[in-house]
């Protein structure tokens, strides 16, 4: 029996903007003799780090939305954390984005330009 497959996702320098698109599940494409209903993929983020690798604070805001969305209600992970300078912040849990969903990405950006840095630990399966 197959099982998730275990990948990084990132390190990804967080912006201003808040809109950017941060991690979305890839679609399959092409292929031999592909089983029926099984062209998307998901994400089950296991883990996420957010670093500040400066001297002054900053704030971060991820959101799972549509691609480039960052509607209020749809924060998930650090919603307006302050991160202290030179410090982690870390969250864990089971967080799923499917590529079969409009809502399969993590949008958002931080108070300070390139400050925060943002990797995850996730599983990849195939819907």
């Amino acid at each position: 029996m197959a099982a998730n497959k275990t990948v990084t996702l990132g390190p990804i320098a967080l912006t201003t903007t808040t809109t950017t698109n941060l991690f979305s599940p890839p679609t399959l494409t092409g292929g031999t003799n592909v089983p029926p209903v099984s062209t998307n993929s998901y994400y089950i983020i296991r883990h996420v780090t957010i670093t500040n690798k400066t001297g002054s604070s900053a704030t971060a805001t991820i959101y799972k939305d549509a691609t480039g969305g960052n509607t209020a209600g749809k924060e998930v992970i650090a919603a307006a954390t302050t991160i202290a300078a030179n410090s982690v912040y870390h969250w864990y849990g089971a967080l799923r984005l499917s590529s079969d969903e409009t809502d399969k990405f993590l949008v958002g950006g931080a108070s300070a330009n390139t400050a925060l840095t943002i990797e995850a630990e996730a599983e990849m399966g195939v819907v």
